[in-house]
């Protein structure tokens, strides 16, 4: 499997329910540290995965929707604990939108799969991958 990565990194603000969250469950900030790896098992003819350009330009607009944003406060995410872990599934599904429309240029339509990791910290960090479904 080939694969192609691109890195990037936002910052937001957001509280948890539950418990188990502590003092989470105030509004804090969290900037994160994005890696988006892109995959496929065969290149495409001019022997890419996709174009590494267009593949930053789509994450770091999906970032953008989110940047400096209160995550309590955008309709979406709503009652919702945005959680690494559902941020990661959130941004893939995006991005994996993207690539659908054809946003990310015509080589990523071969992407098979995505993994999205948000870096927490220098020591904690979560990850969703999953297969990209056709349009």
């Amino acid at each position: 499997m080939h694969s192609v990565g691109v890195r990037d990194h936002f910052m937001i603000a957001h509280s948890f329910r539950g418990e188990v969250f502590g003092p989470a469950q105030r509004l804090h900030g969290a900037t994160f540290v994005v890696d988006v790896e892109f995959r496929r098992s065969r290149l495409d003819e001019f022997g890419v995965v996709l174009d590494i350009g267009l593949a930053a330009k789509g994450v770091r607009e999906v970032l953008d929707a989110l940047n400096y944003r209160n995550l309590d406060a955008v309709p979406e995410l709503a009652g919702r604990n945005t959680t690494t872990e559902f941020l990661a599934q959130a941004i893939l599904e995006r991005i994996e939108e993207r690539i659908r429309s054809g946003e990310l240029g015509p080589a990523a339509l071969g992407i098979e799969s995505l993994r999205v990791t948000l870096h927490e910290s220098h020591i904690a960090w979560a990850s969703y991958e999953a297969p990209v479904r056709s349009a």
